[in-house]
């Protein structure tokens, strides 16, 4: 099972969520359902980025390290770089 990272943006004010999931297009549907409590406001969201990796951990460690920029700027920075 692999599982991803990804960056949202709402079409409503154009702000950005980082998370993690093992299913993205379930996890998706559920941020533009309103089924997430921290997105349900800002709906709807679309897809900016995503990467995969083979653990949890891992995932999650990059959510982390992504959420630390607190900067705009430097997410959209890495969404705009090849990978």
């Amino acid at each position: 099972m692999s599982f991803s990272v990804y960056i949202l943006q709402s079409e409503v004010d154009k702000s950005l969520y980082v998370g993690h999931t093992a299913n993205i297009e379930e996890r998706l549907l559920r941020h533009n359902q309103g089924r997430s409590q921290y997105t349900k406001a800002k709906r709807p969201w679309i897809m900016l980025y995503c990467e995969s990796y083979d653990t949890r951990a891992l995932a999650m460690q990059r959510e982390r390290a992504l959420k630390s920029l607190h900067r705009k700027d430097l997410l959209l920075k890495i969404i705009a770089t090849p990978h």
